[in-house]
C-alpha cells in the first residue's frame, strides 16, 4: 500500500530570471515573495495552482510532496506531445521527465496524478522513492513570462488513486482531465498515400488513390477520408526539402484544389488535407510576424498571424476539405521535437512577440484559432501538444511517423503509440495511431496484424496502400478492416501484457484474447 499523501505541497522552488528561491511549507503558506505572490487552493480533486508578479520575469515554479513509494512500484508517463516509440512502464528512474500526468502501480492501487486539459503552464512531474514533484514551466519561450500583475491560472492539479487495473485507471483518469472532449460524430477512417508515395504525388494520384478508396469501401454507409498530404503546396518543386507556405494555391501538379475536393467527393469519400500553418515562406509576410527564435517560422502571438493562418484555413475549407491536419507547429514554435526536450521544451535566449504570455498560452490561443477557423471540420492534430490540445481538436497523432517500408520502424512507432496512448481515446480526443503502410517491402503476416488491432481497436483506421500490390484475397482483409472501422465510436481494445512490453503482443479485444506476433521467425 501507498502511504497517505496531502493536497498541499511539503515544500518548493521558485526559478524567476535572476534567481532560485527555497520555499518551505510555511514560506508557501505565505503566499508571497517580494512582488510575486501565489495561490495554491485545495480542491476536491487536488490543487489549484495561480501566480502572478508585477515586474519579475517568472522562469518556473515546483511543487514537491514527500511519500515513500514502495519498491517494486512501476511508473507511466507522458511525453510532451506524441511517443515516439519509447513509452514504458519503468521502475524509479528520478530524472526521467513525465509530461502531463503520470501513473503509479505497486500492484495492489494505482495512483494518478496529473493536470486537466488546457492548463496555462507547461507541466511535468518527476517521482523517486521518497517523493514527486510537479514542475510549471512559467517561460515565455525560452526567458521568464512578465505577467505585470495579471494572475495566471497555470494549472489544476488532480490527484486519484484506484483499485482497478492501471488501464482502466487511466482510462477514467483522463476523462476527469478532460470534462468537455472534442470528438468526430463518426468514426473516422480512411486513406492517405504519404507511406507509398512519400510525397511524390498528383492531382492523377490522388483520384487513383480515391478510386481505389471507394472500391475497397463500397457499400459502407459511413465514408471514408481520402486525405491530401505534403506535396500539394505552392512552393514544392522550387524549393528541395521546404513545406511550409504559402497556402493558397497548389503546385503544377495540383493546379485546382477546389476541383480536386469535388473529384473526391464525388468518388464517394470525403476529400482531407494536410497543411503546415506556421512555415511560411511569402515574402509580403511583415517581419514583425516573425518568430525571435528564428524567422522562418511565424510567432503565434502575434494577433495578425493568427488572422493570416485563419485564412488559410478557411481557404481549405472553402475548397471542400472536411478534414484539416495541421501539422509540425510544435517543433516550428519550439524549434524541438517531443525526444529532445526534455525538462526544458525549448532553448533559453528568447520570447514571443507577446512577452506577457507564457508558452502554454501561445500554443492555446494557436489551437483556438485554428478550432474556430476550421468550422465544422473535422481538426487533425500532428506534431500537437495533446494536453494543450484536448477539447480543441477531434483527432491527434500521438506518435511519430509509422513507415511504408520498415516494419521496425511501424512497430516502434505505431504499436507502442497505440498502446500506450490508448486509454486517452474518447477522453482526450480520438487517437490516432498512424497508417498501416503497404508498400510490398513489408511482410503483409506483419501488416495484416497491424491492420487488424487498429480495426479492433476502435480508434482512427488510416491506411496507405500503394495500388497494384495487394491481392484479392489480402483487399478482402482490407475490406473487412474497412467495414470494422467504419462502425467503431469507442475503443474496444486491451493491452494486457503493456506493463512489461514495450510492444503488447497479448490484447483483449472484444471480450477474447488475440496474440500477436510483432517480430519474424529467425
Amino acid at each position: 500500500m501507498i502511504s497517505p499523501f496531502h493536497h498541499l505541497p511539503d515544500r518548493a522552488l521558485l526559478r524567476t530570471q535572476e534567481e532560485q528561491v527555497p520555499l518551505s511549507s510555511s514560506q508557501l503558506a505565505a503566499r508571497r515573495f517580494r512582488d510575486i505572490s501565489w495561490e495554491l487552493a485545495e480542491t476536491t480533486h487536488g490543487l489549484d495552482v495561480s501566480i502572478t508578479a508585477q515586474e519579475t520575469p517568472l522562469k518556473e515554479l515546483v511543487l514537491r510532496w514527500d511519500l515513500d513509494f514502495p519498491q517494486g512500484c512501476r511508473f507511466l508517463g507522458g511525453p510532451w506531445e506524441r511517443g515516439y516509440g519509447s513509452q514504458e512502464w519503468r521502475g524509479f528512474a528520478p530524472d526521467r521527465v513525465m509530461a502531463w500526468y503520470f501513473a503509479a502501480d505497486n500492484g495492489q492501487e494505482v495512483l494518478c496524478f496529473g493536470v486537466k486539459a488546457q492548463p496555462h503552464a507547461l507541466c511535468w512531474w518527476s517521482a523517486d522513492p521518497h517523493g514527486f514533484s510537479l514542475h510549471l514551466d512559467l517561460r515565455c519561450g525560452g526567458e521568464g513570462v512578465k505577467l505585470r500583475g495579471r494572475t495566471l491560472p497555470a494549472a489544476s492539479v488532480v490527484f486519484r488513486r484506484s483499485g482497478a487495473t492501471a488501464f482502466q485507471a487511466l482510462q477514467r483518469f483522463f476523462k476527469e482531465l478532460c470534462p468537455v472532449p472534442l470528438l468526430p460524430d463518426h468514426p473516422v477512417y480512411g486513406s492517405n498515400n504519404w507511406y507509398y508515395a512519400y510525397g511524390n504525388s498528383s492531382h492523377q494520384d490522388i483520384l487513383q488513390d480515391a478510386d481505389y478508396l471507394a472500391s475497397l469501401t463500397q457499400g459502407l454507409e459511413n465514408r471514408p477520408y481520402m486525405v491530401i498530404d505534403d506535396g500539394w503546396q505552392s512552393l514544392h518543386n522550387m524549393e528541395p526539402g521546404y513545406n511550409g507556405g504559402p497556402w493558397r494555391a497548389g503546385n503544377e501538379k495540383f493546379p485546382d484544389m477546389g476541383a480536386l475536393a469535388r473529384e473526391i467527393a464525388n468518388r464517394g469519400a470525403r476529400p482531407g488535407i494536410w497543411i503546415r500553418l506556421l512555415w511560411n515562406r511569402d515574402p509580403q509576410i511583415p517581419e514583425s510576424w516573425r518568430s525571435k527564435r528564428d524567422r522562418e517560422y511565424l510567432d503565434p502571438t502575434v494577433p495578425e498571424v493568427l488572422s493570416y493562418i485563419q485564412e488559410d484555413l478557411r481557404t481549405l475549407r472553402r475548397w471542400g476539405y472536411e478534414l484539416i491536419k495541421h501539422d509540425f507547429s510544435t517543433f516550428d514554435i519550439f524549434g524541438r521535437w517531443g525526444f529532445q526536450m526534455g525538462s526544458q521544451i525549448t532553448g533559453g535566449g528568447w520570447r514571443f512577440a507577446d512577452e506577457t504570455v507564457t508558452s502554454a498560452e501561445a500554443v492555446l490561443n494557436f489551437y483556438k484559432a485554428v478550432r474556430e477557423a476550421a468550422g465544422n471540420g473535422l481538426i487533425l492534430g500532428c506534431n500537437c501538444i495533446g494536453h494543450l490540445g484536448a477539447g480543441l481538436m477531434h483527432l491527434n497523432r500521438t506518435g511519430d511517423d509509422t513507415s511504408g517500408r520498415s516494419w521496425e520502424q511501424t512497430r516502434k512507432m505505431g504499436v507502442n503509440t497505440l498502446s500506450f496512448s490508448l486509454p486517452q481515446h474518447g477522453a482526450l480526443f480520438a487517437i490516432d495511431a498512424d497508417c498501416v503502410g503497404v508498400t510490398g517491402e513489408i511482410p503483409w503476416e506483419l501488416n495484416r496484424q497491424w491492420l487488424q488491432l487498429l480495426a479492433e481497436s476502435g480508434t482512427p483506421l488510416f491506411t496507405s496502400i500503394q495500388p497494384g500490390v495487394l491481392t484479392p484475397e489480402q483487399e478482402e482483409e482490407v475490406r473487412a478492416a474497412y467495414a470494422m472501422a467504419s462502425q467503431h465510436s469507442s475503443a474496444g481494445a486491451y493491452p494486457l501484457d503493456w506493463q512489461n512490453n514495450m510492444y503488447p503482443e497479448s490484447w483483449l479485444l472484444s471480450h477474447r484474447k488475440e496474440t500477436f506476433r510483432w517480430y519474424l521467425d529467425r
